[in-house]
């Protein structure tokens, strides 16, 4: 087997590592997305939707509406950043991510007091935003684990490409996100009619279930999903003589 072949191998073996990875989690997101809409009744990952909620919400006089929608934003903005440090210098980076996941969703389940509401859906919020540091690309190319309006486009902008003779490098990825989040949202809706707030346990499980797969996922294949920035490169300039 020559070298270049045996690299060919391993990359197709991340690749669909990564790929199931995604898959999974999109279904995770999908499944809390659509339970926390119907439970706590607002978005719990569509901050675009959560943004214009708010909008809607000022300029019809609902203000503490208003300012829960905000605080959304925030919770789920430091969820995000929570993400990156809690997987910062970790081994298994993804299987970090995916605990503190499972620890949050596990309180957000355990909120049943009604004066708990607000708790429990920032709670769910913090989760989602906290889950899109286990993977953010996939050989290189950028994944949106919550979010999936720009893996949609990068997804159509490929069939362009792919129709005018130029296709992008596996831009036919991009969809994974997508299938996973909706028939995720399709379980969680369902879930949540026949069990109400209880289906929250249900994600909190299932969380809990991919991070036990994950951890026997390689720690070097983990880090691999992480996305570093190379610095620029230093330039000097020669000195110029009077």
């Amino acid at each position: 087997m020559t070298i270049e072949r045996r690299r060919r191998i391993i990359k197709t073996r991340r690749t669909a590592i990564g790929t199931a990875l995604v898959a999974g989690i999109s279904f995770l997101a999908g499944m809390t997305d659509a339970a926390g809409l119907l439970v706590a009744g607002s978005f719990v990952s569509f901050m675009s939707g959560n943004t214009t909620r708010a909008a809607v919400a000022l300029a019809e006089g609902q203000t503490r509406y208003a300012v829960i929608l905000l605080g959304a934003l925030l919770t789920f903005v430091v969820g995000n950043a929570l993400g990156i440090i809690v997987a910062h210098n970790a081994s298994r980076r993804t299987f970090r991510v995916l605990c503190g996941v499972t620890l949050i969703l596990g309180l957000a389940a355990g909120a049943t007091n009604p004066a708990l509401s607000t708790f429990q859906f920032y709670a769910i919020v913090l989760a989602m935003g906290l889950v899109n540091a286990a993977v953010e690309h996939i050989e290189g190319l950028p994944i949106g684990l919550t979010y999936v309006t720009g893996g949609l486009s990068r997804f159509g902008r490929g069939i362009g490409s792919w129709v005018v003779g130029a296709p992008r490098r596996d831009w036919a990825m991009q969809i994974v996100p997508w299938l996973g989040m909706a028939a995720g949202g399709i379980c969680g809706a369902f879930l949540e009619r026949a069990l109400g707030a209880g289906v929250l346990w249900l994600t909190c499980t299932l969380s809990a279930v991919i991070a036990i797969v994950v951890f026997f996922i390689p720690p070097r294949l983990q880090q691999r999903h992480a996305h570093r920035t190379q610095p620029a490169p230093l330039t000097t300039r020669p000195k110029q003589r009077p």
